[in-house]
């Protein structure tokens, strides 16, 4: 056996399976597991008794297109022990896209991506995931995002595409799973991509069913009508043979609560005719946006520019508050807006960070909280974030205990009042709801969080604790590890991860991060 870089003995390996843990020494050599059994020797050795250790974790929903490329640390995510995050998520991201197109992207996704310091020179997947493979701190894998693909052949109308449009989207599908996406995400309540018809989505659909990828949607709704969206996502890949992967599948709002069990019904069902199925949550109950997703999507046809002039027209104007208020929009889940439950999280412009950590109904004051928030997108330039707090703890924990369930953070990095899960969502799986609530046992909240997203992508090399896989690990104490972040702190480094490697790199050491920069691209290989 050539020499081992690392040995980790005595640790409790969880492998990723679920199969109950076993103890073993796990030796590392040249960024791969090496070896597992008894008394290895390298050349350095890590003490894991006590510890568990497990695959790195992949957060299946990540929002970390620029915060690889712009922070080196990147804690969030390795102090947590993710070591690959899947990205291009929602239907918005920064590639593919052309000269015109790729400055509306940096200001479209302002509000959930910052605009850090990142030289925006890539236009296709392909130079994106070039970029990464100069080294990131985790992982990056990469979904082609429909509402930028149709951004690219349609701009931002609100209609079906011509026959001609339609083979443009088509042709960019193909070409980002050529450059090895690993299937296609959609935004379907945010603009442009909720203008598309169940036909366009089968379509493109088609496309990435023929290179063994999936369909990864933010649905049409996660309130009023979420039943019959997810329905329609099922309907979707039944008809063009792609796989589904349901995106923070979960039923916010009074009018969902206590429905888990409709919604895995149909999941169920889906899977008895041969949908391949899967789906991702965070374990929260306030989800996180774009304050300007709110919006009818009426309103936004043409772009933010044709928005600001319809504000313009008092009668317009009026329209958009009534069906925000009374109504309920397409972009804030066909519920009324309850004011009181709206915080703002983060602004792009500094004289407004007075605002950050407020409800609208509180900030408006007097004010009409529609118009305040119709004056505040306006005034911070779409930049805009804000927690929502709708979720329901009974449908969260059900869904999580499917068999189908992986694990996701949602984690938006940027602003200034963050939602935790960025920092805490797999450290929270594994304290609050599996070790204090006991919904999961260790195993099998590690295979949720490891090889069963790794079997999604179809990774053949990742996701498990087994020789000649690519050494992405985790060693955490399963007595203390927890979430730290918290809504008033968000940015706390979880507690009770020891130790992550990334592609054979010691990342975290006991707890503090080192200065590897390990990471890469990993592409969707085969057709």
């Amino acid at each position: 056996m050539a020499a081992l870089d690392f040995v980790i003995r005595g640790a409790e390996v969880a492998d990723g399976t679920g199969s109950p843990r076993f103890r073993a020494d796990v030796g590392l050599a040249n960024g791969r597991i090496a070896a597992l059994g008894e008394d290895l020797d390298g050349d350095r050795v890590i003490d894991a008794g006590g510890l568990v250790l497990a695959p790195g974790f992949i957060d299946m929903h990540a929002h970390s297109e620029l915060a690889v490329l712009a922070d080196r640390e990147h804690l969030a995510k390795l102090g947590q022990g993710c070591t690959l995050e899947v990205l291009g998520q929602d239907g918005l991201s920064y590639a593919p896209v052309d000269e015109a197109t790729a400055p509306q992207m940096w200001e479209a996704i302002a509000a959930w991506n910052g605009r850090l310091d990142v030289d925006y020179d890539w236009r296709t997947v392909g130079e994106y995931l070039d970029r990464v493979d100069r080294g990131t701190p985790t992982n990056v894998a990469y979904l082609v995002p429909h509402g930028t693909v149709r951004m690219l052949a349609m701009g931002w109308e609100d209609r079906p595409p011509t026959p001609a449009e339609l083979e443009v989207m088509k042709a960019h599908v193909a070409q980002g799973m050529e450059e090895g996406a690993f299937g296609l995400s959609a935004g379907l309540s945010y603009a442009p991509g909720m203008y598309a018809d169940t036909a366009e989505l089968i379509e493109l659909c088609s496309v990435v069913a023929s290179y063994g990828g999936y369909f990864g949607p933010h649905q049409r709704s996660y309130g009023a009508g979420a039943m019959e969206g997810y329905a329609e996502m099922i309907q979707i890949c039944r008809e063009s043979g792609s796989a589904l992967h349901l995106a923070h599948a979960t039923l916010n709002y009074g009018v969902n609560e206590g429905r888990a069990a409709e919604l895995l019904k149909l999941v169920d069902e889906g899977l008895d005719e041969g949908v391949p199925i899967s789906l991702d949550t965070y374990p929260y109950l306030p989800g996180m946006t774009m304050l300007a997703a709110l919006l009818p999507s009426w309103s936004v046809a043409g772009g933010y520019g044709a928005l600001e002039e319809r504000l313009a027209d008092a009668a317009t104007r009026e329209r958009i508050a009534h069906e925000l208020d009374v109504v309920g929009t397409d972009g804030a889940n066909g519920v009324p807006v309850d004011w009181s439950k709206i915080e703002i999280a983060g602004v792009d412009h500094p004289e407004l960070r007075g605002l950050v950590g407020k409800r609208v109904a509180e900030a408006a004051g007097a004010q009409s909280a529609s118009e305040f928030f119709l004056d505040l997108i306006v005034r911070d330039e779409f930049g805009t974030a804000c927690l929502m707090h709708v979720g329901n703890e009974e449908n969260v924990r059900a869904i999580m205990r499917h068999g189908v369930h992986t694990g996701s953070s949602d984690g938006v990095l940027a602003g200034d009042k963050i939602h935790p899960r960025a920092w805490g969502s797999f450290a929270r799986y594994l304290g609050h709801y599996t070790r204090e609530l006991g919904l999961l046992s260790v195993e099998e909240c590690v295979a949720h969080l490891s090889g069963r997203p790794a079997a999604v992508l179809g990774l053949r090399d990742r996701g498990l604790v087994e020789a000649g896989y690519a050494a992405d690990l985790v060693l955490f104490d399963p007595e203390t590890v927890d979430a730290r972040s918290t809504f008033a702190e968000p940015r706390r480094q979880a507690a009770g991860v020891e130790y992550v490697f990334v592609n054979g790199a010691l990342a975290i050491e006991e707890g503090v991060r080192t200065g590897a920069v390990a990471g890469r691209s990993v592409r969707r290989t085969g057709r």
